[in-house]
């Protein structure tokens, strides 16, 4: 089996999110709120259209799955682009750059935590080469007390929207929670734009500004979101959460072909440490357990969402009763299944995918 084939989605949603830095330069001056809201309620548009034409179910939240996925849309989304556009006003770009890039790192310890694995000392120690390398890549710069309160902020938002999607996958999938995680923050940016801005602002825009709007919201948001949770799902968020690394290098990449200029030496350095960071954190087998371990059961609660799915534990981490089954009990009312209840004949022959029933998710 092709270990490197669950990264792929993962790592191309990267390259798109890199390319957003190019891409929104033009919208710099355009009203926030109002050209967010746009570009999100577009993407909840292709979104239900992609899973109608694709006929992958989009499930209807219930219960607590409604704070997880709107805490994916208020932090992961509207406030973490509060967190960037306010962070610039005290603080150069490259220090909320510098901010986010340390992502890999939370992802690397509270991801594993979260699926009921230990952190794999390999993975933090390639998150912490990935994180070096962006800083060497992106530079630093001057900043004040709140800028350094916006970068912290931003690089919080970044990993929460990673981590609260962990709770709520194994029910929906990356459709479902891409979906229903970018029409709620639509909602709140409009409420944001009601409050904050004049909607008429929408109408001085020019057909530049509009193409890259429609590019983030096809592209960065639609089908960077779907890569990205598909990603998460299989291999987990510590794993998944290197990839981030990417996307400095596709920015870089990209503002050179756009005409930026030659990188520096600096730059050129910070692309190489970023390589050997994803080098030593990526090659990990994925379905080795440790010696003298035995393994038990899925790896992830994640795998749950899918027979047969790929083994996502860390080679130095031993699995455990994943936290998110215990959420699930809380969150997720299952109902007991009819072979299991009293009074009733146990039901015979095969059950499951292999008997036609059909598998959620994509």
């Amino acid at each position: 089996m092709n270990t490197f084939a669950p990264l792929a989605p993962g790592a191309l949603g990267m390259v798109l999110v890199g390319s957003s830095v190019t891409v929104s330069r033009s919208l710099v001056d355009a009203p926030l709120f109002a050209t967010q809201a746009m570009r999100y309620a577009a993407a909840a548009l292709l979104l239900l259209a992609f899973a109608r034409a694709a006929r992958v179910p989009v499930l209807r939240p219930r219960g607590r799955e409604w704070l997880w996925l709107a805490g994916i849309a208020a932090a992961g989304l509207v406030l973490f682009n509060v967190a960037v556009v306010r962070g610039v006003a005290h603080a150069e770009p490259a220090v909320i750059a510098v901010a986010v890039a340390s992502a890999p790192v939370l992802l690397g310890v509270l991801g594993p935590l979260l699926e009921g694995r230990r952190p794999s000392r390999r993975i933090l120690v390639a998150a912490v080469v990935v994180a070096a390398g962006a800083v060497l890549v992106e530079g630093t710069g001057r900043t004040d007390a709140a800028g350094v309160a916006w970068a912290v902020l931003a690089l919080a938002c970044e990993a929460a929207f990673t981590l609260l999607a962990v709770p709520v996958l194994r029910r929906h999938g990356p459709w479902g929670v891409s979906v229903h995680a970018v029409w709620l923050g639509a909602v709140m940016l409009v409420v944001l734009m009601l409050i904050a801005e004049r909607p008429a602002g929408l109408l001085a825009l020019g057909p530049a500004r509009w193409a890259a709007a429609g590019y983030l919201a096809v592209m960065v948001t639609a089908v960077a979101f779907l890569l990205w949770y598909r990603t998460v799902a299989a291999v987990g968020a510590g794993r998944a959460g290197l990839l981030t690394g990417v996307a400095p290098l596709a920015a870089a990449a990209i503002g050179a072909l756009s005409g930026g200029g030659t990188p520096g030496p600096p730059v050129w350095l910070g692309l190489a440490v970023v390589v050997a960071g994803l080098a030593l954190g990526l090659t990990v087998a994925p379905g080795a357990p440790r010696r003298g371990t035995a393994r038990t059961g899925p790896p992830c609660a994640l795998e749950g969402a899918r027979p047969g799915g790929s083994q996502s534990a860390d080679a130095d981490a031993p699995v455990q009763q994943p936290p998110v089954q215990q959420l699930d009990a809380l969150l997720l009312p299952h109902r007991q299944p009819p072979q299991a209840r009293p009074g009733m004949p146990r039901r015979r022959g095969p059950a499951g995918p292999a008997a036609g029933g059909r598998t959620p998710g994509p």
